[in-house]
C-alpha cells in the first residue's frame, strides 16, 4: 500500500514555511520563496523516505490546487531586467575609440554635431540588406498594391464579353 506524504505550506510575510509529514514523522523548515519552498520539500521529503520516489501532495491553505496556481505563477513570472546597453558596432576597438578620440582627431577641424549623431544613430546598411533601387525610387502617389509592378496601371484590365 502507498502511504502519501503532505507538504503544507503556509506564508510567513517574505518567507513560507514547510511542514513535510508521513510514514509517521513530520519535518519543518523555511524559506524565501515559494519556489525555493517547493525545492525545501523535496529535501524533507527525501530525508522521510531515503531511496524511494514517493506520492507527495503539496496544499496551500489545504488546497493543492491553490498551491498549483500560486507555485506556477511564480514559475512563470518573469523577472523586471534593466534594458541591455549595446554597444557601438565593431566590438570593443570601435568602442575605445568612441570613448577616448585620438589625439589625431582632436587637431583636424569637428565635424558638426547634429552629422556625427546621424551617423552613430544609423550606421550604414551592407549591401545585401540595402533595398533595390526601383523600390526606393518609387513616387509617393503610386499605388502600393501587391503583384503591380511600379509601371502598371492602377486600375484593373476590362473584362472581354
Amino acid at each position: 500500500m502507498v502511504e502519501t506524504i503532505t507538504a503544507t505550506y503556509k506564508h510567513d510575510n517574505d518567507d513560507w514555511t514547510i511542514t513535510v509529514s508521513g510514514r509517521g514523522k513530520e519535518l519543518t523548515g523555511k524559506a524565501p520563496g515559494i519556489i525555493a519552498a517547493r525545492d525545501r520539500a523535496d529535501q524533507l521529503v527525501e530525508k522521510l523516505a531515503p531511496n524511494e520516489r514517493p506520492t507527495v501532495v503539496h496544499l496551500l491553505n489545504g488546497n493543492a490546487l491553490e498551491f498549483t496556481s500560486a507555485y506556477m505563477a511564480a514559475r512563470l513570472t518573469l523577472p523586471e531586467i534593466e534594458p541591455l546597453e549595446i554597444p557601438p558596432s565593431g566590438g570593443a576597438k570601435a568602442a575605445k575609440d568612441v570613448a577616448a578620440p585620438a589625439e589625431s582627431d582632436k587637431a583636424e577641424a569637428p565635424a558638426p554635431a547634429a552629422a556625427e549623431k546621424d551617423k552613430a544613430a544609423k550606421p550604414a546598411l551592407p549591401p545585401s540588406k540595402q533595398l533595390p533601387k526601383e523600390v526606393e525610387d518609387r513616387k509617393p502617389d503610386e499605388a502600393s498594391r501587391p503583384g503591380v509592378t511600379a509601371g502598371a496601371s492602377a486600375t484593373p484590365p476590362v473584362a472581354r464579353a
